[in-house]
């Protein structure tokens, strides 16, 4: 017998064992528009047992933000850069803009495949699609099942859309597997055709390549639709919509409890670091709650940007703990790019920190700063109720920085904010009359009136009905320079007019066109 060959082989099982372990599967679950007092463990009225077991035995992140919208939060999660610096910090990509993440971003999959992972998405993409190298298997991903607009049916998988150009709305088909168009999931839910899929994609996996995977599930976006077996137990929430909402979040928390159990059967959960975030606040026209934070969706007020998120796997130090340590979206691609042995040299500049130290072992965040944003195009396109004002400019500050543009910093415990920053109402408590801490009659915004300059101590007063401008006004300046100095360095705007050659026609579906 040779045992030189013999030793010869076992030390390759051997290598490549430590390397799997060295490189553990990573699996990211973006929930959309789940809002603060939407889970369970934040004193929910509806149930989520698998997000509450799972980040009671991981680490909750209590200290975490994301943007207040869509395409922001997972732009930022697949460059680790601010949107201020690719010029997307208004609004979202709508379906005929032709327009996506700079092509010469570096996205987390392609970081992620050179370092030797397989990376396959499941979900909504929206980060642009109106040519072929926008879409997601040109940016990095083996795999694609999913939709590339930001919202639709859940049922017939049909977005419709105004294209003011043509004079008409239209409405076609949003599902692709890969880049090939996919209708035969007519009628199939979509929070348990992602889950199908992400779990197929689980069992069908080699356990000694490390595994990407990216479920951005549907739920809980609007339309408010929900197969009636996940209504049953929500009989005694009266508001029709809350009630809804509560089902699609049952719904999703069932997905993310068949994705971990496949994990497990697999023999892959050992080895799996699990993320679960939200996108964005929740959004109060559609079901949501941030209770008992100010504002929803579409604001900088802590209801649109405080997320929920936590962090589980076998692979964390502290396990079972929280980690109040400050987070951003942004933060995951060094953070993941890390744990998977890879690197960052062939990214842009990042704005996003390794805080996996942070997460697993309880020290400090390296992050100290935070720009929420720098929009000077901002319009809140939603009814708030109660508010019929905006803000004036004022004057007296010497930083330079515009106080009358929508804009947010996080320093430490300071939270300063500029402009109008999005509908200030703390919406009350689901089931509850009130917005205050037992006293306003209905929900509005408080008795102090906005101000162009907003100082709040969010550690203190994550509620923000403190505000502390007048009292810390050598803050207020540090922080007005340290937008104008974010500001210097921001790219314009990119936000296109319409093309209607994104019209898909009659037969068509929503996909490339330029």
């Amino acid at each position: 017998m040779d045992f030189s060959l013999l030793f010869a082989a076992l030390l390759l099982v051997s290598f490549r064992s430590a390397s799997a372990a060295a490189r553990p599967h990573v699996v990211f679950i973006l929930a959309d528009d789940f809002g603060w007092n939407d889970v369970g463990y934040h004193g929910s009225e509806i149930r989520t047992p698998n997000l509450d077991r799972l980040s009671a035995a991981g680490v909750r992140l209590e200290n975490y933000y994301v943007q207040p919208l869509c395409t922001p939060s997972r732009s930022q999660l697949m460059t680790g850069r601010y949107q201020i610096h690719m010029g997307m910090q208004h609004q979202i990509i709508w379906p005929c803009q032709p327009h996506c993440v700079p092509l010469d971003e570096k996205l987390l999959p392609q970081l992620m495949k050179e370092a030797g992972y397989a990376t396959h998405m499941v979900g909504k993409w929206h980060l642009g699609m109106y040519k072929e190298a926008c879409l997601p298997t040109r940016r990095g991903f083996d795999t694609y099942f999913g939709y590339l607009l930001g919202s639709e049916d859940y049922f017939s998988h049909v977005r419709c859309s105004r294209i003011d150009a043509r004079n008409l709305t239209r409405c076609a088909l949003d599902l692709r597997d890969g880049e090939e168009v996919a209708a035969g999931y007519g009628g199939v839910y979509s929070t348990e055709a992602f889950g199908r899929r992400a779990t197929d994609i689980i069992e069908k996996h080699n356990p000694d390549e490390p595994l990407f995977l990216y479920v951005a599930l549907q739920a809980v976006h609007e339309p408010l639709q929900v197969p009636d077996r996940y209504l049953a137990p929500y009989s005694f929430i009266e508001d029709r919509n809350r009630r809804r909402y509560a089902g699609m979040a049952s719904a999703m928390d069932e997905a993310v409890g068949n994705i971990t159990l496949a994990l497990r059967r697999r023999g892959l959960w050992d080895d799996t670091v699990l993320v679960f975030s939200t996108d964005n606040g929740g959004q109060t026209l559609g079901g949501g709650s941030n209770w008992p934070l100010r504002g929803r969706k579409w604001s900088l007020w802590e209801g649109g940007i405080r997320g929920v998120g936590f962090v589980a796997g076998p692979l964390l130090k502290r396990p079972g703990t929280v980690c109040r340590e400050l987070v951003h979206v942004s933060d995951w691609l060094p953070t993941l790019v890390g744990l998977a042995g890879g690197g960052t040299n062939g990214t842009k500049p990042l704005d996003g920190f390794d805080v996996w130290s942070a997460i697993s072992e309880g020290f400090a965040s390296p992050r100290l700063e935070l720009l929420h944003n720098i929009d000077p195009l901002y319009v809140d396109v939603a009814q708030c109720p109660g508010t019929g004002r905006r803000v004036a400019l004022a004057e007296g500050f010497g930083s330079g920085f515009n106080v009358s543009v929508h804009a947010a910093i996080r320093s430490s415990n300071w939270k300063l904010l500029t402009g109008y920053p999005g509908c200030p109402v703390w919406f009350p408590r689901p089931g509850h009359n009130g917005s205050g801490p037992g006293s306003d009659p209905l929900p509005g915004p408080g008795p102090d009136p906005l101000k162009p300059v907003m100082l709040y101590d969010v550690e203190k007063d994550p509620e923000e009905r403190n505000e502390l401008s007048a009292a810390f006004p050598a803050v207020v300046e540090y922080l007005l320079r340290r937008l104008q100095k974010h500001q210097s360095a921001a790219s314009p705007v990119d936000f296109p007019a319409d093309d209607p050659r994104c019209d898909p026609g009659p037969a068509g579906a929503w996909g490339p066109w330029a």
